[in-house]
């Protein structure tokens, strides 16, 4: 039954009572600077540069500001935070670096983590890339300053390719070498449609169990066959002279194409996002069991915090919530049947409602213009999750509140049909996406400005990850060295890997 709206409050359908509304995110700006781009998503990237102003201070009046008035002052009719403002500035200015002989590795999946790998010098731990690909090949990568058995596999040496020229750079940080032992890849069934690492958390909780004890990847199916579940060990410490295919297990197969999944490290669950709907898989028995049954594909999903709800964004463009908890299953033997009203705008030749099967709550569905291409979760703003589609959209959602719409929205993205994947480092203040014009794009999260933009390759960017937190150190550390950082020394967690049919691509900032 629907309820009314209260001033101030908004209605938990699962606990049947009202809360009061928290503030948006802390510093997030009330108006939208992506409004001017919705008649046009498709902009040129000129003009996204010109309606998105720019509003960062130049480094010597932020010196000057800060001298007078501590790390809070007043500038351009606002009140703003020095550090806040200085890593606005850092990221603005990023250094990237390419590895040539990468090509084709990495345009469908990309994750990096650290991982204990065994050496004749005995047990470290290093950074590794799982890359894969659409041609369905899944490498393992290691990266670090000192490759090992030069004599076996493949090195990459990164070259620079932006700013234009080394003066320009803020950064002299040279990234890693990057090394393919001859047994780290394997050739698929069919493209890899995802990977996902079994820990997701972010950086700023306080858990410190924060080792990788697995992945999961999916792979898309093709005509002769559908698509599969796997699961990758690397709880045990990694040889890279043994093969990789010891280490991959087949959890589950299906006779329908999967898009998407997301993993759920607490239950040992994954959701797979399928065109006939989303299914859990438990990844120990292997047993599947559907959650929800749409005509509409499920290209994108993303669990919450709590790993009960998984948003699943569809073709047709809609963002549903469904339940995945295993007493939903007593409550009805057969799904509960919903005829879920499109959006209105633009759809007056179409069909006004579409249906679905499943434990959702109608009521939380948003609608973007077009087909969903990623979503991704907040981890330190509770309800609070992005979304992009296929349109150039992109926005910032509050899941509380999805009657009310967009809590930010980001101008400039180009799509048209491609399914690219948006990036949040690790503190949660910027986004970063790829483009269909090839042009690289980074976002502040909380104001929604476009603070960098710009070309240096030849393919579009369709995958993203940032650099996860060093594991050594534990997470509380970590925090506590990311906050007391100093502003003008190196932080070497500020940068993420780039994948596409070019190559890898490396982008990190001072």
């Amino acid at each position: 039954m629907p309820q009314a709206e209260l001033p101030g409050l908004y209605y938990d359908a699962e606990k049947n009572r009202y809360f009061p509304i928290k503030s948006r995110i802390p510093g997030s700006s009330s108006q939208s600077h992506a409004s001017q781009f919705q008649k046009n998503p498709l902009s040129s990237s000129i003009q996204a540069t010109k309606l998105c102003p720019q509003t960062r201070v130049p480094t010597s009046r932020l010196l000057h500001l800060r001298e007078l008035n501590g790390n809070a002052f007043n500038f351009d009719r606002g009140r703003h935070s020095f550090q806040e403002e200085f890593r606005k500035l850092q990221a603005s200015k990023p250094v990237v670096w390419r590895y040539p002989g990468t090509v084709n590795i990495s345009d469908s999946a990309l994750e990096q983590t650290q991982i204990d790998v065994q050496t004749l010098e005995g047990q470290i731990e290093t950074d590794v890339l799982l890359a894969g690909s659409i041609d369905g090949s899944l490498s393992f990568l290691k990266v670090g300053k000192f490759v090992q058995h030069f004599d076996h596999g493949v090195t990459y040496i990164p070259d620079h390719v932006w700013p234009s020229t080394k003066v320009e750079a803020e950064s002299n940080e040279t990234p890693k070498y990057m090394w393919r032992p001859p047994s780290a890849s394997l050739r698929m069934s069919s493209r890899i449609s995802c990977i996902r690492l079994s820990e997701n958390q972010s950086f700023l909780t306080n858990n410190d169990d924060s080792k990788v004890h697995h992945a999961l990847i999916t792979t898309l199916g093709s005509e002769t066959s559908g698509g599969y579940v796997y699961i990758l060990d690397l709880l045990e410490p990694v040889d890279f002279t043994s093969r990789l295919d010891q280490r991959l297990h087949a959890v589950a197969s299906f006779n329908y194409t999967v898009w998407t999944a997301d993993y759920n490290s607490h239950t040992n669950q994954a959701v797979i996002g399928t065109n006939l709907g989303a299914a859990l898989v438990d990844v120990e028995r292997g047993a599947s069991t559907w959650v929800c049954r749409s005509k509409s594909d499920v290209l994108a999903q993303q669990f919450d915090q709590t790993g009960n709800l998984v948003l699943c964004g569809l073709r047709n463009g809609a963002i549903v919530t469904v339940d995945v908890r295993e007493n939903q299953e007593s409550i009805s033997a057969r799904f509960t049947r919903h005829r879920i009203p499109y959006f209105s705008s633009g759809r007056s030749n179409q069909k006004q409602w579409f249906e679905l099967k499943g434990h959702i709550y109608p009521s939380q569905t948003i609608y973007m213009p077009s087909s969903i291409s990623s979503l991704v979760s907040l981890q330190s703003y509770d309800h609070y999750f992005l979304a992009s589609s296929m349109d150039g959209s992109m926005n910032l959602y509050d899941h509380r509140l999805t009657k009310r719409g967009a809590v930010q929205s980001y101008g400039g993205h180009v799509n048209s049909h491609t399914r690219m994947q948006l990036g949040v480092d690790q503190s949660e203040r910027f986004v970063i996406s790829g483009g269909e014009d090839c042009y690289l794009r980074l976002w502040s999260i909380k104001s929604g400005k476009l603070l960098f933009e710009d070309k240096f390759s030849d393919s579009v960017p369709t995958t993203i990850c940032w650099r996860r937190a060093q594991r050594s150190m534990g997470r509380e550390a970590e925090r506590q060295r990311y906050e007391e950082q100093q502003l003008f020394g190196q932080n070497h967690n500020s940068g993420a890997w780039l994948g596409s049919q070019e190559g890898l691509f490396h982008m990190h900032w001072s």
